[in-house]
């Protein structure tokens, strides 16, 4: 398992992931067709509710990242969020992996390729169906991420936009 998605990195094709946020990206789309995980990593997927909103996320954080207080305020509001559930990534891995369509393969640190593997590829990853350009997509994610917040901003039912729209028509006038 491991020499073949070496020999992607390898030969650079982009068919595969490494390190927990592309490699839960790539879940996401369904392009992991291998998932690969260190049978000892040490992430916890985090299932946190906003005390205010009741909106739930997700956050995958190690040992240390755990401890610092801010992971578990909204990075908006600074309202605390709430542990709904806790769960080494691991074992959530091992009991959801099917929902995304994929194989899952454990390995050890115990060979060569394992320990490189978890010391340089951060312990998870995977083969791709196809390419999947992570920087792009974060790029992308980014700036819809920016325009929702800006939608947010001008999104109030005031005229305080000097009467106009996003449409050049001034608020009633629908150029009739």
């Amino acid at each position: 398992m491991l020499k073949k998605y070496f020999d992607e990195i390898a030969q650079d094709t982009g068919r595969y992931c490494f390190m927990v946020d592309d490699t839960l990206k790539a879940l996401d789309l369904g392009a992991v067709e291998n998932l690969i995980i260190w049978e000892n990593l040490e992430i916890t997927r985090f299932e946190l509710r906003n005390s205010s909103t009741g909106e739930i996320t997700i956050a995958m954080l190690d040992k240390s990242q755990e401890g610092i207080e801010s992971n578990f305020r909204d990075k908006e509001t600074g309202a605390e969020l709430e542990t709904v559930s806790r769960e080494p990534l691991v074992e959530w891995m091992a009991e959801n992996y099917k929902q995304y369509g994929c194989n899952l393969q454990f390995i050890t640190d115990r060979s060569s390729e394992g320990i490189q593997f978890v010391k340089g590829f951060g312990g998870i990853g995977g083969d791709l169906r196809w390419k999947v350009d992570f920087q792009e997509l974060n790029s992308f994610e980014d700036n819809a991420a920016r325009h929702a917040a800006n939608d947010d901003e001008d999104d109030s039912d005031s005229d305080s936009n000097a009467g106009s729209d996003d449409y050049g028509f001034d608020d009633g006038d629908f150029g009739f």
